[in-house]
């Protein structure tokens, strides 16, 4: 386990071609065919020709790449911007790739065929110029799905153990006879069988070919042990997933080559192997002849082949979504369908694979509710305290009535997993369409107080002046009808890309293992799935719910801040040059003498002795003026004026129920929209790393955060901001209505290794965990470690490898993020009990 662990930490990630080439080739074949069958033809050529690699030591196998951790290009979804990047992927800032000039040429000469063809190309025809304008100004993106393939899935791994890719077959000769030739969709659903019975075949023949090449290894190898391995390896590989697996052995192989084939169909992220626990459990108990030792090394194998996986974006994607990150979430824990308790042996193993490997995949979580029992809440907490940021943990008793709110049934509402980062769905029942898009709130803030403008131009609406507001209602009139404007083009532009797809990449492979896709006789792209959701992201919440506090406290409340003047510095970016932050970087400070003048002004003619409100006061003398530090300083004690402002985090129900009402307007506007497979959309407020990287799309806000500084992470107070603990932080947190962002949200706490230590630091833990979900939070995840300790990591790369942090919903090497993702993380609040 520890070589195959050093292949992945030691790997330089590579870019390469044979999956492009081979899909190119498919595509020029097969011209004139329908959709579907030219994606069975692509699957079957991919499955047939891509080099098989065994990699050394391994006891589970197949591999997308023959480098670790490299990728393929899926050039039927997009390509443009590979070959933009030739030259400068390997030197970009995050998730840099190498491409080989041989690499580079292959690519270049397929991707001679794409243009015009790819789903991104048709999408793009299908938006209005409007759309594409609110995209190009930062108020949202669809870039996951609109350049490359759908993912956000979890598949029925249960059922191809249990009947095998055989089983799949022989259901789709079965539907093909019982079809109606009278029926209008005959011709649709009998060219879905068809490209079935085409993927399957294929996808049995790519696992004889890692039989074959097991077989031939073992002949070679004249170490005993691992001749026997690799005869084992080929006596699986023979078996399944052809057939239903018969051992524990046999059942770790399967899931993995269904994984495994999902990557190679379609360039999609976040396929997740969601409840491995409850699938896994049953072979276990019924596997005699397995050893508890050899069970968890197989599992151990599992968690480092996850760690294989990747994928690369263009140079803009890669940062938001910093860390190589592929998100395979794997979910432990909860509940059965009928309302027991899930937790089992599998779940502890799964605990100890997270320890004995300490890598960053899989997004590992456990499932929550009111009688689950306490050891396995101290077990998750003592993985925890290890400083992985995982696992991260869900609340049943929200997720599952805000499952039901949205049309799933109660049994499979209760049998959720989590896909990607924290989204829920019904498994393998679901074509959620989850991380959508993002969409930045406090851009759409900041384009309220400029009227609908983003610069010059009038992107959205014109809804006023801030000059003219008499009132926060004001405000909120003018945030509801922006709001409502751009979540209509979100809702174009998602559905622009959800047709692209149904009609140029419909997935054979994937749709057989997702309810009821068989029955219907459609792909999950054309609507088979069960349970159909849209779900775009938000973020920024916590910084439009701080600076229209802050408005609201200062300008009308207060009256000590005129709009004018707040207006003026927001303008001006309070003096700071463009991208300095508020730590220098071209402020003007107050001098000593000018803030103890201040401060005997207030004294004189305040009788009061709350240090807050003297604090408060001593700002508002700096703001007025007086000549201090010329305009610069003028708007630099204005910004320390917002600054002073009570934030979101610190459990201050005036503050908080603002923060809820921004999102709540978000998450409405949101659920009002349906998908063109018939379902709905609904809302989630989770960021991946894109607070960083669209943070620089927003100029300074009322809050006192300067121009293109990061927001803060999904559902968390800004960094720095909850200063009052960890449980008046979650109480904040938890008063944001959870249900309705029923896409998922995300909240991240930074904890001291000193704070868990010890039996004591493990009960602290847990209690902030149930009283959270108590109070109706939905998700909470942590990182354990010391600001030090990341400081250093900057500093010595080399020397800390292995260290693996959580950045948003999912953790990565802390060394390979982009130093401003790195500056993020470094910049949260450090909690302690």
């Amino acid at each position: 386990m520890i070589r195959l662990k050093n292949q992945i930490l030691n790997a330089r990630p590579y870019v390469e071609s044979e999956r492009a080439v081979l899909a190119t080739e498919a595509y020029k074949e097969t011209e004139g065919l329908p959709a579907i069958v030219r994606r069975a033809k692509v699957a079957e050529k991919i499955f047939n020709e891509l080099p098989i690699t065994i990699r050394d030591d391994e006891l589970i196998v197949g591999a997308i790449t023959k480098n670790p951790r490299s990728t393929e290009i899926c050039p039927e979804f997009s390509f443009d911007w590979v070959e933009k990047e030739f030259e400068t992927m390997a030197t970009r800032m995050a998730d840099p790739f190498e491409i080989p000039k041989e690499t580079a040429a292959a690519l270049h000469e397929a991707f001679k065929y794409w243009p015009g063809k790819t789903t991104s190309d048709l999408a793009a025809s299908y938006m209005s110029k409007k759309t594409h304008d609110c995209i190009n100004n930062g108020v949202f993106t669809v870039g996951n799905y609109y350049f490359g393939g759908v993912g956000h899935v979890c598949v029925d791994y249960a059922k191809i153990m249990k009947i095998g890719f055989r089983g799949v077959i022989a259901q789709a000769v079965k539907e093909l006879e019982l079809l109606d030739r009278m029926d209008p969709s005959y011709i649709k659903k009998q060219q879905f069988y068809n490209a079935i019975i085409i993927t399957y075949n294929a996808a049995i023949n790519f696992a004889h070919r890692y039989a074959d090449k097991a077989e031939e290894l073992a002949q070679r190898e004249n170490n005993p042990t691992r001749k026997q391995e690799l005869q084992q390896i080929a006596q699986n590989c023979r078996r399944v997933p052809e057939n239903g697996a018969t051992t524990f052995w046999e059942a770790c192989q399967t899931m993995w080559f269904v994984q495994c084939m999902l990557q190679i169909e379609s360039s999609g992220h976040s396929i997740s192997p969601g409840r491995f626990d409850q699938y896994m459990q049953p072979y276990l108990e019924a596997d005699k002849s397995i050893s508890r030792e050899f069970a968890q090394e197989l599992v151990d194998c599992i968690w480092i082949k996850l760690n294989d996986v990747n994928k690369t974006r263009d140079e803009i994607s890669a940062q938001a979504f910093a860390g190589y990150a592929v998100f395979q979430n794997l979910c432990v824990g909860g509940q059965t369908e009928d309302g027991l308790d899930a937790t089992n042996d599998v779940s502890y193993m799964c605990m100890e694979a997270v320890a004995h490997v300490r890598l960053p995949a899989p997004s590992f979580s456990i499932r929550v509710w009111q009688d689950t029992p306490d050891e396995f809440l101290y077990r998750a907490a003592e993985v925890v305290r290890l400083g992985l940021g995982v696992p991260a943990i869900y609340n049943d008793e929200v997720i599952i009535p805000a499952l039901q709110n949205r049309g799933v049934s109660l049994a499979d509402a209760r049998d959720y997993g989590i896909v990607g980062c924290v989204e829920p769905q019904a498994i393998h029942r679901t074509e959620g369409w989850h991380d959508a898009a993002f969409f930045n709130v406090a851009k759409v803030l900041e384009i309220t107080l400029n009227n609908g403008k983003v610069g010059d131009l009038q992107l959205g609406p014109v809804t006023g002046e801030m000059s003219g507001w008499k009132s926060i209602d004001d405000f909120f009139g003018a945030f509801g009808k922006q709001m409502a404007f751009f979540v209509k083009h979100l809702a174009e532009a998602d559905n622009c890309v959800d047709i692209a797809h149904a009609e140029r990449a419909p997935l054979p492979f994937l749709s057989a293992m997702v309810d009821d896709c068989m029955g219907r006789g459609m792909s999950v792209q054309e609507g088979g799935a069960i349970y159909n959701f849209t779900g775009p992201q938000a973020f920024g919440v916590a910084d439009s719910g701080d600076s229209v506090y802050a408005m609201k406290k200062f300008v009308f409340d207060d009256k000590t801040l005129s709009m004018a003047d707040l207006k003026e510095a927001l303008d001006a970016n309070f003096g700071l040059a463009q991208g300095a932050t508020a730590a220098g970087n071209g402020a003007s400070e107050p001098t000593e003498e000018q803030v103890y003048a201040a401060v005997r002004q207030v004294l004189v003619n305040s009788n009061s002795t709350d240090m807050s409100t003297l604090k408060d006061e001593v700002y508002r003398t700096l703001a007025a003026g007086n000549g201090i530090g010329g305009s610069n300083g003028k708007y630099e004690n204005i910004r320390r004026m917002l600054d002073s402002a009570p934030c979101f985090g610190n459990d201050i129900d005036e503050v908080d129920m603002i923060a809820r009402k921004c999102a709540q307007i978000y998450c409405k506007e949101v659920e009002k929209y349906r998908n063109p497979r018939g379902g709905q959309f609904q809302a989630g407020i989770y960021p991946v790393s894109a607070n960083v990287l669209f943070g620089k799309d927003v100029g300074a806000l009322p809050d006192g955060r300067p121009a293109k500084a990061p927001l803060a992470d999904g559902v968390s107070p800004r960094q720095g901001k909850d200063v009052k603990g960890p449980t008046a932080a979650a109480n904040s947190v938890a008063k944001l209505d959870h249900f309705i962002a029923s896409n998922g949200t995300l909240y991240n706490q930074k904890f001291l290794p000193s704070a868990l230590a010890g039996d004591n630091g493990l009960q602290n833990f847990a209690s902030l965990v149930r009283s959270y979900f108590d109070h109706k939070g939905m998700h909470m995840q942590f990182n354990v470690i010391d600001r030090a300790t990341l400081l250093e990591a900057q500093k010595n790369p080399e020397a800390h490898r292995d260290l693996v942090v959580r950045v948003a919903g999912y953790s990565a090497q802390f060394v390979v993020l982009a130093k401003e993702v790195q500056d993020d993380i470094i910049s949260r609040t450090e909690q302690v009990f």
